[in-house]
């Protein structure tokens, strides 16, 4: 699966489970880890959980088997890693403390912002 058609994936998964603030950032000229951040705010731990979860479960329903996933147990911070898109989803707490749009260095006019859910 291309890139951008994984990313789609990702997005409409978070937002079947209602995730907030849906961000995708381009990193494809900061870095070869990966072409996509998506960062995604969920209410709670439990959201948390069931965003990562959905994301692996449409991943692997395309036959795209995750490289990891980490933070789901706990569910503070839970990361999907599919290669070329990798989805972060957070509480809001977590979100603010970590800012990765900041460490990204996101312009706040990017045209990158793609959904606001509640």
């Amino acid at each position: 699966m291309q890139a951008e058609d994984l990313k789609l994936l990702v997005i409409d998964a978070l937002e079947d489970i209602k995730a907030e603030d849906i961000q995708v950032l381009d990193v494809r000229t900061m870095t070869d880890v990966t072409d996509y951040m998506i960062i995604a705010t969920g209410k709670s731990t439990r959201q948390v959980k069931a965003l990562a979860n959905e994301v692996v479960m449409q991943a692997k329903k395309a036959g795209n088997q995750p490289l990891g996933v980490e933070g789901e147990d706990v569910g503070e911070w839970a990361l999907v890693d599919l290669g070329d898109v990798i989805a972060h989803v957070m509480t809001p707490q977590t979100r603010a403390t970590y800012n990765l749009e900041k460490i990204w260095s996101v312009p706040e006019d990017s045209d990158q912002v793609v959904a606001d859910k509640e």
